[in-house]
């Protein structure tokens, strides 16, 4: 089992994304992992499939995905919304590696900025501190 951690980020909003990250790489250089990879996708959408190829490449303890997607007019949010969540379910139901759910679900982009500003509303600082309690917990059972 490795004990690398990967970050699987959209780029459709590129500042948030930046800024998710940061929130990320912070939280996983404080678990003591200062070497993580980073994986850019498109969109939301792509998350699953970038988490699945991290989790089948045997490289990786853990994957957080991150991302954002801020409500339109029309129902694409909400097909994006659970396409990505299921999707990210299932690769870790799958693979048993953990993946996070970082993925902001945001009416506006006030909602977005509010949950990538660190602190208690950094969703990429929990996305990685999840990763890792969670890829911890998957080496305690398995060496028991």
């Amino acid at each position: 089992m490795s004990d690398g951690f990967a970050i699987a980020v959209a780029r459709f909003y590129e500042d948030l994304a930046e800024r998710l990250i940061d929130g990320a790489r912070r939280a996983f250089a404080e678990a003591g992992h200062d070497d993580v990879a980073v994986f850019d996708v498109p969109g939301a959408f792509e998350l699953p499939l970038a988490a699945n190829y991290a989790a089948r490449s045997g490289r990786f303890a853990g994957v957080a995905c991150l991302g954002a997607v801020i409500r339109g007019e029309t129902d694409h949010y909400d097909f994006v919304c659970a396409g990505a969540a299921e999707g990210i379910m299932s690769v870790q139901l799958a693979t048993g590696v953990p993946c996070a759910f970082g993925l902001l679900t945001c009416e506006t982009m006030e909602q977005a900025l509010a949950r990538t500003g660190g602190g208690k509303r950094d969703q990429g600082a929990h996305a990685a501190e999840a990763v890792v309690r969670m890829a911890a917990l998957r080496t305690e059972l398995s060496s028991g």
